[in-house]
């Protein structure tokens, strides 16, 4: 299913939700997202091979695929831009990823396919300009990878998060999002392993609560899950900053070795 997150018929956010086949054991389910202005394309986090052909045909209704001029990835894994070989033979974008993974990524293309294709982020992030817009690559180190960025649409306000604020649950229940306070806690055990085990520290969760704080921000829509708006993105911000949860929860005890009786 395409979700149109925004559109000032000049602008717009789509959201692909359903792409990922087969049972939740098969295959995490995963958004990808298409932002088109003024007819200038950028997806974000568009995923891996299982998902290449459906997305390929489904952003096709938004934009011809040669107007497609960047790819974005939050972080290096699979699930995030392991088609990325893909990608780069059949368009002529380029990549943004932290600098971090920038020499990691071509490990998933052909010999030479990357070459003067990858462009590394710096920590401190950096504005993407596109057509009567602006992206912003924004810090989220150790959220769950060490060169970790989401990124921030001037245009809609969106904050495509990421792993942050992702939630395991059925594509089917995506397609609405999750708008007040009450129904956020309502649906919060599809949301607290995921953060206690992929979030690093709440000391990083802290520093991320408090620039979110400061940004203007409408809609936080991960990678995994359903999205938030109006008092549940206040909800989540104030959950998260008191969540312990990665090495916080670690202990000697999770760091021994178990060796077979007798041997």
């Amino acid at each position: 299913m395409a979700i149109e997150l925004f559109n000032n018929g000049k602008h717009s956010c789509i959201m692909f939700n359903d792409l990922v086949t087969g049972s939740a054991e098969d295959a995490v389910q995963a958004n990808q997202f298409l932002i088109v202005s003024h007819g200038q394309g950028a997806l974000i986090d568009p995923s891996g091979n299982i998902t290449y052909n459906a997305l390929t045909l489904a952003m096709q209704k938004y934009l011809p695929k040669k107007n497609l001029e960047f790819l974005f990835a939050s972080h290096q894994d699979p699930d995030i831009i392991g088609a990325l070989d893909k990608w780069l033979y059949s368009t002529e974008c380029h990549l943004y990823v932290s600098q971090l993974w920038a020499r990691f990524v071509p490990h998933f293309c052909n010999l030479n396919r990357a070459d003067g294709r990858i462009i590394g982020i710096p920590d401190e992030g950096m504005p993407i300009p596109m057509l009567g817009s602006t992206l912003y690559a924004v810090p989220a180190h150790f959220l769950h990878a060490e060169g970790n960025f989401q990124f921030y649409d001037s245009t809609s306000k969106i904050l495509f998060s990421g792993d942050m604020g992702a939630s395991l649950v059925e594509a089917k229940t995506i397609a609405t999002p999750i708008t007040t306070k009450a129904e956020f806690y309502e649906l919060l055990h599809t949301m607290s392993g995921f953060h206690k085990r992929y979030m690093v520290s709440n000391k990083v969760c802290r520093f991320w609560v408090n620039m979110v704080r400061q940004m203007d921000v409408a809609m936080l829509v991960p990678q995994h899950g359903r999205y938030l708006t109006g008092e549940a993105i206040p909800a989540f911000l104030d959950w998260i900053e008191n969540l312990q949860c990665g090495i916080d929860l670690f202990s000697q005890e999770h760091y021994r070795f178990r060796p077979i009786a007798g041997r």
